[in-house]
């Protein structure tokens, strides 16, 4: 009974990645999203979105089978904890049932048995290859002889074979012409090859590389899946060791399949013979036969990424063949050459980059406290949730955890031993197991980790996508940082950041002005251990192997109030299916009595993983697109949807040089050090240990969720009133979900906060592939919610001056949302006009009048209001030291660079970009327009029209017009007006739907006849619909119209983006603090003038740059430069987008110089 009960509505671990052989109907098994964190109870985390993509699927018959196992396990648990009696049925009247079961138990213990024994025995690895090549096979076939021969003969012969097989053969392929397209099931399979070669050679497991190699270069069908990277992966850890005679095999191995010899593999024979002081003569040998295969000796050094040791021997083989070598010197620094960015990096010219508000003792004695915590990999700090009572039930509870878990680690710790042992015997059959992954940390590391995940798994469960993934990145971090720890890099990052923080600091100067990436780079190269990063293949296929061991091993009693040796045990975890629109993804989902076991605990403490949490000292400078932020940790330079490829690819091909700009803003962005707005804080946990306020944006606790009426019906009643009943208790149960997510996004943050309380932070910036720009952190930062933005304020402060007092109480109004179409000496008297109830804000925020509650950003509020109290009580306000960050918000910005794009002065004039004396508001023009539209419908008898009489307000069109510029279709922009008219209460709710449909087209014709040029250019966004790459399979169809819809909003947001760079890095040059949040710029009071100055330049000189031009010149090379070798109807079709793209949409009169007088184009 049990059985079937936890059997229904499972879903198994299922097989992300795709494995050749027919295929069967599938389903999604999670999805995946850039950067991710690793905490998922966020509501706003942007993992939670469903990416498109194919591989990842489950099948209903592979849940079943992990349920199973699962099943299975834990009757094997459950057995070695008490054995059963079973009263046997007697003679003659056994079961058919009774019987299958017993010949399946004997089965079982046979294979068991025969397990056992396989882990017993000793296996052979491997060493010398299967040669099918004749000639090949002569050079090595005296070496098989039985005859014992010395050392120095197998030296002789080794050479021997390695000089014959340098040569080109007939039959060797360059890989370059090999290459070819790759079916993905083997394309995957060939990557987990790959991997498990590379992590063999961190592991120093090279026989077992070398044993596997050979197994599979011995039989022809398999020797089709090995590829040159593999070959010299495998060299390269033989050449780290100095292994001469299993670099050999490797070598003709590679001849004997075909192939040419790369730079790495000549790179890998030199380095082993410069390590092993080889004879001159095969050196020199090695030394022509690369030179002839097209490769030059400086190209060693400068072309491949090697360790010191690495360059050092290959160094001692080339200057002994060639005692006249010397090491190139290395290449000048490359130059930026943008004309958008040639003041920033010219030499000459004054500049005056800010300093940290802190001293160089303190800064490195933070830089020491940072190295510890990012080498424990977790940080644990006390969570902010009003401690329960300690009665018997909460005391029983936490007693009964600590139990379980000392339970769950040995369990742990023992079903990792025996998959390690199992994988073992797969690698030593020729498999490529995940073995020498489970070997990267030690057993405690993983079972440490895994009951860490455990831990702050939600109640809803976790996609088993996110979880795998997230479980695979945990253990790659902790592996690199355990390099780093493993070597000497910690001493000399120690010694380089010293240096660095001699240009951050306070009281110390260098010699000449840097930008921080320049002057890092000037220190010298910091050496790191090199390791490629692991696919998403194969980080998925680890993490579900962490999850299943998981599953299989962390088992409760049923009843925690039944002494666990007289109790059933059930899994703590188990798979079900769950629903994203229209896919079905497996989730992996913790069992109601373990999630109320937590939450009766209510435990004191909180763990998240090193690169969750804001820095405790400056980042370390972008240099390229894998180094930079996190002084130990790993991160991305872009972040990006898990399985897209492409964009990676292309960052990672693209010249140094031009990426100094996106470098040196993300640098900057993440070198504003932060401190916590104490007092507001406190305000805040107030609210939050005290059931929260929605209104004020304080998440309420679970409990106060909204519960129905009634759970159950009396007898008799009607299908009508059960099925009202269910709708009910589902709305329930979405809420309470909802609360719960954003109660524990909230309880994180303000953890967090509490943790940093009268401590100086940094946020180390990242990007997506458009160019916005976010913090690493993902849980406290400025990108959040009112209540986020308010809890932090600069670490440095600035006097206010002349005029910060004044921008102080124009952001106070702002935050308000009370003034918006006021000019700014209308809102500043607004603000001495409101200044007694600014003070009331500010001395009783919880006892006064409360006018901050009514604000649009009552947060935001209250913080400028306690502000400009001590500004203005201050014996002289231009005096006063400011902490408070001032925004300066563009007016729909997303509209302002298609009007300047399109030169178009009516839409240039509807966002701000002209001189005027008030704001314009262009959500308020659209609104009329639409109601001068409904009043001609209403004229001609329409009945729609009619009933919209008089709820035609900014606030309906608001939404679909600020999201229209970034791609928003017709039925978006419906479900948006849809609901904002059902949050008018006196609105009819029968014609929501009707005039919904009648407002978002009447809101599109609106914009199209005051945005006619920007109507242009997003039609021609739509040749985007002609390109696509899977990084799965080519061979599937894009969805070509949300490529079409998905292209002009990005390259709006890379213009956007753009512009906020070129703004922070002049600012920076100015001496600003500056930070955004996309399009909203922030810097202090004092330097608002400034900050709008350089925002206003910026914009004008990015769009004096031909950029419609540049773009369709871009995509006509990329597009129509291979028209000859296409069929003649793909032929029409070029020809088609060749016309499109020359013909470019006329643009307007607008003149750009107009945005310089512009005193509402940010403000």
């Amino acid at each position: 009974m049990s059985a079937l009960r936890w059997t229904r509505g499972a879903a198994g671990l299922g097989r992300a990645l795709s494995s050749s052989g027919r295929r069967r109907p599938t389903s999604e098994e999670g999805t995946l999203s850039g950067l991710f964190s690793s905490r998922r109870s966020s509501a706003a985390s942007p993992r939670e979105q469903d990416a498109q993509k194919e591989w990842g699927h489950a099948e209903l018959l592979e849940v079943l089978e992990a349920r199973v196992r699962q099943l299975q396990a834990e009757s094997r648990s459950e057995v070695m904890r008490k054995k059963v009696q079973m009263e046997r049925p007697a003679k003659g009247r056994s079961s058919r049932w009774a019987q299958k079961l017993e010949a399946e138990k004997q089965m079982k213990q046979k294979r068991q048995e025969s397990l056992d024994v396989q882990q017993k025995q000793t296996h052979i690895l491997h060493t010398e290859p299967r040669i099918w090549s004749k000639k090949l096979a002569d050079c090595l076939q005296p070496s098989k002889k039985g005859a014992a021969r010395s050392s120095e003969e197998e030296e002789r012969q080794l050479t021997r074979a390695l000089q014959a097989a340098l040569p080109k053969l007939g039959s060797c392929t360059p890989a370059s012409t090999k290459a070819m397209v790759v079916e993905p099931n083997i394309l995957l399979l060939q990557q987990k090859f790959l991997a498990f070669f590379e992590c063999c050679a961190c592991t120093s497991n090279m026989a077992l590389a070398h044993h596997v190699l050979v197994t599979h270069h011995n039989k022809c069908d398999k020797q089709q899946l090995l590829t040159l990277d593999m070959y010299n992966t495998v060299m390269l850890g033989w050449a780290r060791q100095g292994s001469f005679k299993e670099l050999v095999y490797v070598f003709v191995m590679l001849k004997d399949a075909g192939l040419s010899p790369d730079l790495w593999s000549y790179a890998a024979a030199l380095q082993c013979m410069g390590r092993r002081d080889q004879d001159v003569r095969i050196i020199q040998r090695c030394l022509k036969e690369m030179v002839e295969a097209g490769f030059q000796p400086q190209q060693l050094f400068t072309d491949l990424g090697l360790a010191g040791d690495e360059r050092a021997a290959l160094l001692r083989a080339v200057v002994k063949a060639e005692p006249a070598f010397r090491v190139p010197p290395l290449a000048p620094d490359p130059v930026n050459t943008s004309t958008l960015l040639k003041e920033v990096y010219a030499k000459k010219g004054p500049k005056s980059y800010p300093k940290l508000p802190l001293p160089l003792e303190t800064l490195r004695d933070l830089f020491d406290e940072q190295l510890r915590v990012e080498l424990s990999t977790s940080v644990s700090i006390p969570s902010v949730e009003k401690a329960p009572v300690l009665t018997k039930e909460v005391t029983e509870a936490r007693k009964t955890l600590k139990t379980l878990r000392e339970q769950w680690q040995r369990e742990l710790l023992r079903v990792l031993q025996q998959t390690k042992a199992t994988m073992a015997c797969q690698a030593h059959e020729g498999q490529p197991t995940l073995y020498p992954f489970l070997c990267l940390l030690s057993e405690e590391e993983f079972v440490s980790m895994l009951m860490q995940v455990l831990q702050v798994l939600p109640a809803q469960g976790e996609p088993l996508l996110h979880l795998a993934h997230d479980l695979g990145l945990r253990v790659l971090n902790r592996h690199l940082v355990k390099q780093k720890q493993d070597t000497d890099h910690l001493q000399k990052l120690g010694q380089q950041y010293s240096k660095y923080l001699r240009l951050l600091a306070s009281d110390t100067e260098v010699e000449a002005p840097y930008l921080p990436r320049e002057y890092w780079e000037s220190l010298g190269p910091l050496e790191t251990p090199l390791q490629q990063p692991w696919s998403l293949a194969v980080l998925l296929h680890l993490g579900k192997q962490l999850a299943e061991l998981l599953v299989q091993a962390v088992q409760m009693p049923r009843s925690l109030a039944t002494p666990q040796g007289s109790c059933r045990l059930i899994p703590v975890l188990y798979h079900v299916y769950s629903f994203r629109s229209y896919r079905q993804i497996g989730i992996l989902k913790p069992h109601p009595a373990f999630t109320q076991l937590l939450e009766t605990a209510a435990e004191p403490t909180l763990t998240f993983e090193t690169t969750e949490v804001p820095m405790l000292c400056p980042p370390l400078p972008w240099t390229s697109p894998h180094a930079g932020a996190y002084l130990l940790s790993s991160t991305k330079l872009m972040r990006a949807m898990e399985g897209t490829t492409q964009h990676q690819h292309l960052l990672e091909r693209c010249a140094p040089a031009q990426l100094h700009g996106a470098l040196d803003a993300l640098t900057q962005l993440g070198n504003c050090a932060w401190r916590v707005n104490g007092r507001l804080l406190d305000l805040v946990l107030q609210i939050f240990r005290d059931k929260g306020c929605a209104r004020l944006g304080v998440p309420p606790p679970r409990s106060e969720a909204p519960r129905p009426a009634q759970q159950q019906l009396p007898p008799g009643s009607s299908p009508l009133q059960k099925a009202e009943l269910r709708k009910e208790l589902a709305r329930c149960l979405k809420a309470a979900r909802e609360m719960h997510s954003l109660r524990s996004e909230a309880l994180y943050r303000l953890s967090l906060a509490q943790h940093l309380r009268n401590r100086v932070f940094w946020l180390p910036h990242n990007m997506d592939f458009r160019g916005r720009t976010y913090p690493c952190p993902p849980y406290f930062n400025h990108l959040g919610s009112d209540l986020a933005r308010a809890l932090l304020e600069f670490a440095e402060g600035r006097p206010l001056g002349p005029q910060g007092l004044d921008w102080l109480k124009i952001h106070l109004v702002n935050m308000t949302g009370l003034r918006k179409c006021d000019s700014l000496s209308m809102r500043l008297a607004f603000a001495d006009e409101v200044m007694e109830e600014i003070l009331d804000s500010a001395d009783n925020p919880m006892t006064g009048r409360k006018w901050w509650m009514e604000a649009d950003e009552p947060w935001q509020t209250l913080a400028c209001c306690m502000e400009v109290a001590q500004a203005v009580r201050s014996p002289d306000p231009t005096a006063y030291i400011s902490h408070l960050p001032i925004h300066q918000d563009g007016s729909c910005n997303g509209l302002q660079h298609y009007a300047a794009l399109g030169r178009d002065s009516a839409g240039a004039a509807s966002v701000n970009l002209t001189p005027s004396d008030l704001p314009q508001d262009v959500y308020r023009e659209v609104a009329a327009q639409v109601e001068e539209f409904r009043q001609q419908d209403a004229k001609e008898g329409l009945r729609v029209a009619k009933v919209l009489k008089g709820f035609i307000t900014r606030k309906v069109v608001k939404q679909t017009v600020m999201t229209v510029v970034y791609g928003v279709t017709r039925y978006g922009g419906r479900l948006q007006i849809e609901k904002r008219l059902r949050e008018v209460s006196d609105f009819p709710q029968e014609f929501v739907w009707e005039a919904s449909h009648y407002l978002v087209r009447l809101v599109f014709k609106s914009l199209q006849e005051m945005f006619s040029s920007t109507r242009a250019i997003q039609v021609k966004g739509g040749i985007q619909s002609l390109t696509f790459t899977s990084s799965m399979d080519i061979s599937q169809k894009p969805n070509t119209l949300k490529q079409k819809n998905g292209f002009p909003p990005n390259f709006i947001h890379s213009l956007d983006s753009s512009h906020m760079m070129l703004t922070a890095l002049y600012c920076y040059g100015r001496g600003l603090t500056f930070v955004s949040v996309h399009d909203c710029f922030w810097t202090h009071a004092a330097d608002i003038p400034v900050m709008n100055e350089v925002c206003r330049e910026q914009f004008v000189r990015l769009h004096s740059q031909p950029i419609l031009e540049d773009l369709a010149k871009f995509l006509e090379k990329r597009f129509c430069s291979a028209s000859r070798s296409l069929k003649p109807s793909e032929r029409v079709l070029v020809a088609k987008l060749q016309e499109t793209l020359r013909s470019l949409p006329e643009t307007g009169t607008f003149d750009l110089e107009q945005v310089m007088r512009s005193t509402y184009f940010f403000s």
